[in-house]
């Protein structure tokens, strides 16, 4: 075989070895979604891991390749790294179901047990996948003259496979044939390419040895990402439909007539719909409480449009429109796969209703509209994304008030700990003087209001409440005024979120361990 032929072959599968290498990285922050959530803890776990296995092959093939400067080895290497890439979600799902109960059981061991079980899993693949380009320098340096241009274009061709390799999962893979199938599919490439190059280095032995079982092995990753099973049953109930999008693992879940729309690792509902309903009650329900904080007399008659940043699937245009009237609704959600979910399954279909595909903070700072109500309910459950909590995107919502319009935002807790809705209170008063905090009557989570209306009071609820006459509203009034709820205006002492400096998921983790250890010893 030529050289320029050997050579070449070589550089192709540096190539397809960088594109692996980051594909696998892309690939693992949605393969861990469906049961660990996309938080920065997570990013960051994946990242830092991803680093250190590539550390360590890094200095394991350049030793490698000094003792044992073979052609041969190397495409058994890459064989074997494609192998277990594709044999990643096969092994995975077992270990990400532990997960589900772990986090049901509120056993914070078993879940990062079930966490570090994912990461070893990638680590021999991504640590073989470190060891080609230290060991594809050492076979292609001939001369020590030309050291430095051998080794700067062989790391080059790698990091243009890494550019490739992390935008093609992203945009072309994971959306069309899902996360399962994009393990597999660069696993086999990688394999295909050591494949052609131990079959034309006429290397006999290692053909038997690794290609064989490999193949057996790939067989196997094939046939069982190609059997139609969803990525994780439904959470609570039927699961009717799942998707993968480029934002959220999204599965579409029917549990007594009601469907409800579950994202990520499933420990929230995002949205409900009940053809038999008009309400679907939650925190969707009292986010209609929030205008009747104006100066009296404020009438239903007085809400004349509404914003909803992370509409999801409809509910809170659901819930306006059956107390409210009507009225045009912009509703602002960035996954175009929940927009289409919820207009297949929630009915969302509502003529007084625009949807935007975009992010929130993005719209607003784009349109020259005002609202009477900005909804806010952009959970990436148990997070809100950073962006849509701090001081200057308030001062951004208030631009977009009327004079009587009024900013809700929802925000979850844990038992007592109302440490994120204290900072978002305490953030909301830099911009607002009448800031109101009230709790979602039976669940987790607590709806702070600013007030545009700066003489009104937290009385004046009470006061509008005697006027209404929809029994829907009425009821929801008095639930707000209950103690139950416990209505008080917003904490001031609270950390001031920034733009330069919002730890919204340090407080978040923060909470969840401290009910976690609150309730292993059952405080």
């Amino acid at each position: 075989m030529p050289d320029r032929f050997k050579r070449g072959l070589l550089l192709v599968v540096v190539f397809l070895s960088g594109m692996t290498s980051l594909a696998v990285e892309l690939s693992a922050s949605r393969l861990l979604a469906p049961y660990f959530g996309t938080s920065l803890f997570i990013w960051a776990n994946l990242i830092g891991m991803e680093l250190v296995f590539l550390t360590i092959g890094y200095s394991l093939g350049g030793r490698w390749a000094d003792r044992h400067p073979s052609a041969v080895r190397l495409y058994t290497i890459v064989a074997v790294a494609g192998t277990l890439t594709a044999l990643v979600p096969v092994l995975a799902h077992p270990i990400l179901g532990l997960s589900l109960n772990a986090f049901a059981n509120l056993d914070v061991g078993a879940f990062i047990g079930s966490l570090m079980g994912v990461n070893l899993l990638l680590a021999v693949p991504v640590i073989l996948l470190g060891m080609v380009t230290p060991f594809a320098i050492r076979l292609e340096i001939t001369k020590l003259d030309k050291a430095g241009k051998t080794a700067g274009h062989i790391y080059a061709l790698s990091t243009v496979g890494s550019i490739i390799g992390t935008f093609a999962p992203v945009f072309i893979f994971i959306p069309t044939i899902g996360t399962a199938r994009t393990f597999v599919t660069f696993g086999v490439v990688l394999f295909l390419g050591a494949l052609v190059g131990l079959i034309l280095s006429g290397a006999r032995a290692p053909l038997s040895r690794v290609a064989l079982p490999m193949t057996v092995l790939l067989s196997l990753s094939i046939i069982g990402v190609a059997l139609p099973t969803p990525i994780k049953p439904g959470y609570g109930g039927q699961l009717v439909t799942e998707k993968e999008s480029l934002y959220n693992y999204i599965q579409v879940v029917k549990s007594n007539g009601w469907y409800e729309l579950v994202l990520n690792e499933g420990q929230a509902i995002h949205s409900l719909y009940n053809p038999a309903y008009n309400v679907t009650g939650g925190e969707w329900e009292y986010f209609l409480a929030a205008p009747l904080f104006n100066t009296p007399p404020y009438r239903t008659s007085d809400l004349h449009s509404a914003c909803v940043i992370g509409l999801g699937a409809g509910s809170i245009p659901r819930n306006i429109d059956n107390t409210y009237g009507a009225i045009p609704i912009d509703g602002v959600e960035i996954d175009p796969e929940i927009v289409a979910l919820g207009r297949h399954y929630f009915d969302m279909n509502e003529p007084n209703l625009r949807v935007i595909v975009q992010d929130g903070r993005f719209f607003l700072a784009l349109t020259h509209k005002k609202y009477d109500l900005i909804a806010i309910d952009a959970y990436q459950q148990p997070y809100i994304p950073f962006q849509l909590t701090t001081k200057e995107f308030f001062q951004l919502t208030r631009t977009h008030l009327t004079p009587r319009g009024v900013v809700a935002i929802n925000a979850g807790r844990a038992g007592n700990d109302f440490r994120l809705v204290d900072a978002l209170a305490t953030t909301m008063h830099a911009v607002f003087k009448n800031v109101f905090v009230y709790n979602v009557v039976g669940e987790a989570n607590s709806i702070i209001v600013g007030m545009n209306d700066d003489a009104a009071q937290i009385t004046d609820l009470g006061i509008n409440a005697t006027s209404l006459t929809q029994p829907d509203l009425q009821a929801l009034a008095q639930s707000v005024l209950s103690p139950a709820s416990n209505l008080r205006l917003g904490a001031t002492n609270g950390l001031l979120l920034t733009d330069d400096r919002a730890p919204v998921e340090t407080i978040i983790d923060q909470i969840i361990l401290g009910y976690i250890r609150n309730d292993s010893s059952g405080g």
